[in-house]
């Protein structure tokens, strides 16, 4: 199964909240492919803690392969190469994790002709050798975007099982942003249909993502005045509101991540550990992933309101 990330923004969450599923179901048993196609400014090796991948992404990574200036992508295997303490052992169980790098100075290119052909050739060999890639694209209605679009509506990848997140923050502008990539003139759905999707199949494989939520309930708030709690709540439910408007509503919400401090001062991967032992991350951020990664595959999560 293909997973596209998107935003209409950056520093939303995609790219951590994308590596965390994709960790979260490669412990799960999966094995799960991690694709990079945030080009000049991908940021999964940091997520990963793999400082080789920034290394080999110089010359050998995603937008090199696309421009047909390598043969193949280079991979990097995140339980074998990476310097975080916890994964470098991968754990009983634990499906493979693959992370193929972007460049890091990529930059436009075209998604037709040659390089739509590398790009969809590179999805069904990995679609053969792995249960869930995961597509990081860049922001906004970018060419990674352009590129996906036109690979998923080859006929080669019409029985390709592909879904979109779609990531925001839970601001009044995300919320607009992320409609607007969507359901906008130039947006997704438009896009898709211009290149022979069915826009009633795409619309049914798109499904929102609020990163960052912040709950006023929750012990992080607890010393918060009976004003700012009141004015949170006021917030909550004016966004709730909009998001409905926009076509952003309950329904078509796949999964909220809770506000964790950890994740705005540093951009890894939650771990158990984190959790359990150091304590630096919380539970909720931790079940969140863990019930965001399960609903990628699990069809009543996706079915029609």
């Amino acid at each position: 199964m293909l997973i596209f990330a998107a935003s209409d923004k950056g520093g939303t969450g995609r790219s951590v909240t994308s590596a965390n599923l994709a960790y979260q179901r490669a412990l799960m048993g999966d094995d799960v492919c991690y694709l990079d196609f945030d080009f000049g400014a991908p940021t999964a090796a940091t997520v990963f803690d793999v400082p080789d991948a920034r290394r080999a992404a110089e010359d050998r990574a995603l937008h090199s392969y696309l421009m047909g200036e390598i043969v193949e992508p280079v991979r990097i295997d995140v339980w074998a190469d990476t310097e975080h303490r916890v994964l470098r052992n991968r754990p009983p169980g634990a499906g493979r994790l693959i992370l193929m790098p972007g460049d890091v100075s990529g930059g436009e290119f075209a998604t037709t002709g040659d390089n739509l052909r590398r790009c969809v050739d590179l999805l069904l060999r990995l679609d053969s050798e792995f249960d869930l890639i995961v597509v990081d694209l860049s922001a906004g209605r970018s060419y990674a975007v352009d590129m996906a679009l036109e690979a998923t509506a080859q006929p080669e990848l019409s029985g390709m099982d592909a879904r979109w997140l779609i990531f925001h923050r839970w601001t009044r502008q995300h919320i607009v942003a992320a409609a607007g990539l969507v359901h906008g003139k130039r947006g997704i759905l438009a896009g898709g249909a211009a290149r022979g999707h069915d826009a009633d199949v795409l619309r049914g494989a798109i499904r929102f993502v609020r990163a960052a939520v912040p709950d006023p309930e929750s012990a992080l708030w607890s010393q918060a005045t009976p004003t700012q709690s009141a004015w949170m709540q006021q917030c909550d439910a004016e966004l709730k509101q909009l998001a409905s408007h926009h076509g952003l509503g309950y329904s078509q919400v796949l999964g909220s991540i809770p506000l964790e401090p950890v994740l705005q001062w540093r951009e890894q991967l939650i771990t158990d550990q984190d959790v359990l032992d150091s304590q630096i991350a919380t539970l909720e951020t931790w079940q969140a992933f863990s019930d965001l990664a399960a609903r990628l595959t699990d069809d009543t999560s996706w079915e029609e309101a």
